[in-house]
Formats: C-alpha cells, structure tokens, sequence
C-alpha cells in the first residue's frame, strides 16, 4: 500500500460504520490522519471502531445525515473532538428498490433522494464555512457509474448520484479560488451490504457490464479517494474520476 501522507490532517467519513466508508477511514488513519465516523447505525459504529482499534485516533457521531438540524449538531461535536475538519468524504448512501420508473414507489424515491443526494448537500453546507476559514480543504463525493450512465430499474439511485455529480461540479468552482477541492469518483458496484438492497438479476445486470469481469474492491476505491483527499492533489476541482473497470470511458 502507498501511504499518502495525511499527518495532523482530520476527516469526517459519513456512512463509515461498514463497506467503501469504513475501507476509507482504515486507509485515512493509515496515512496519519485523525476521523470521525458518522452513521445512523450505532451499534455499528461501535463496531467499527472495535475493528480500527490501534490504528489511530477515531471519534464517532451517530447522526441521520438527511435531518439538517442533526448535521450541524454532529459538525459541531466533530469540530469539538478533533479540533478542526480538513477533509469531508460524503459516502452514505442506499440504492433503494429495483423497478420501472412508472412503478417506483414514491416513498422509496424521496427516501433514496434524501439519502443520496440532499444529505451531501446538507453536510457540504455544514462544513464547507470550517474548511474555507482554514484555508484548506478537501471534499471528496462518493457518487456512481449509474449516475453517468443511468442503471435501468434504479431510477431513483441514478438521478441521485448524477444530481451529485452535478452538485459536485457547482461546488467545485464555487470554491475553486478557496484552497478547498471539491471532486467525486463513480465506482461500479463493490461486493459490500448494498448488495443486499438489490436483486439477483440487477447485480448480474452491473457485472456483466464491466469489461475486466469483475466487482471493483473497496480498497480500490479507499486508495484513489486517498489521493483526492491530499494534497497531491492540487489541480483537480469539479472533477469526476471513473473507477469502473473499463465500463465507462468518459
């Protein structure tokens, strides 16, 4: 493993109790840096930190990323615990149910938008004000092929992740002058817990769109969200950064 060096660096992962989220926040602490856990799910964000125990510093704020209130409640208990914020990796997320856009269920729509795309922007807007008064900051928006491509069956998941990507283009260039980066990456499916909200026949549909034949690895996706999240990265903002086996091109 390349260690990136994110020394005295702090960062928050949201949905970083399980899956892509806790893969990054073991390879944050690896590169030095301290982080915050945020995730609805307690009992798991207990967990999570049992697994990064002895790895490096690690506080955790159990916290709905969709109730705005709660958001900023969380950033202020972060900035109290870790003393400043540097870095924000927006990764929570659901993909809601497999079914035809005339189908879908309108609850399950909202609930996905909520999720996916509204609580991104709720915790951009909390952090983004810590990361320009510092000076500098990094943002890095976990979003989706099926944003760039859209999913057939997954109405509700491709508009979210493309509305990210949108929202991660605007903020981008808001703040391209401010020290502050804003980008996203778009993997195609892993094998981790979201698998399990989606049918059989939706992720053979996913596989057998990848041309090297197989699921991308959360440790792939930690190591390039890595490199955004430093300051290796210094001329990249607004950008979109594919990681899906040879699936898209773009």
């Amino acid at each position: 493993m390349n260690r990136i060096d994110l020394t005295g660096k702090r960062a928050i992962v949201t949905g970083g109790a399980r899956g892509i989220g806790l893969a990054i926040a073991a390879r944050l602490l690896a590169s030095g840096a301290v982080v915050t856990l945020w995730d609805r799910d307690a009992p798991a964000l207990d967990a999570a930190v049992k697994r990064l125990a002895g790895s490096g510093e690690v506080h955790t704020a159990a916290v709905d990323v969709t109730d705005d209130a709660a958001v900023t409640a969380a950033t202020n208990r972060t900035l109290g615990a870790m003393g400043g914020i540097e870095i924000l990796i927006n990764n929570a997320g659901i993909t809601g149910p497999n079914a035809t856009t005339w189908e879908y269920p309108v609850a399950e729509w909202r609930k996905v938008i909520e999720v996916d795309l509204t609580a991104p922007f709720l915790c951009c807007r909390a952090v983004v004000p810590h990361l320009v008064k510092a000076g500098w900051g990094r943002i890095v928006n976990i979003a989706s092929v099926a944003g760039k491509e859209g999913n057939p069956n997954a109405p509700a998941y491709s508009a979210a992740k493309a509305g990210l990507i949108g929202l991660t283009k605007s903020l981008g260039k808001e703040l391209a002058k401010s020290n502050v980066l804003v980008n996203c990456v778009t993997p195609a499916v892993a094998e981790t817990d979201i698998l399990k909200q989606m049918t059989e026949a939706h992720v053979a549909f996913m596989l057998g769109k990848i041309p090297m034949g197989r699921f991308v690895q959360i440790d792939e996706i930690a190591a390039l969200v890595l490199w955004l999240a430093s300051a290796e990265c210094s001329f990249s903002t607004g950008a979109v950064f594919d990681i899906t086996g040879g699936r898209s091109t773009y």
